[in-house]
């Protein structure tokens, strides 16, 4: 995979001499957050993994037909808890 940024990162003459609002501070920070984490996530070997196993067929299908109505009160997860740990 490669990956390239285009991004013109020396302002202009007439952009130089405004000075950048708050906001438009605030925007900019946010954009090169999302753009470290997006890095870290496009290097990362555990998100990679994880990627390759919900984009393959069979595990997409079987996460999809994951229900979520399996509630288990507090007791009884306790118990099962101590049971499996004792």
């Amino acid at each position: 995979m490669r990956i390239s940024t285009i991004a013109n990162s020396t302002p202009s003459a007439r952009d130089a001499s405004r000075v950048p609002s708050a906001e438009s501070r605030r925007i900019s920070d946010d954009v090169q957050q999302a753009r470290h984490t997006a890095m870290s996530a496009l290097t990362n070997d555990r998100f990679r993994i994880m990627l390759e196993q919900i984009s393959d067929p069979v595990s997409s299908g079987a996460l999809m037909t994951m229900r979520g109505d399996n509630v288990v009160d507090f007791r009884s997860a306790q118990s099962s808890y101590a049971d499996n740990n004792g």
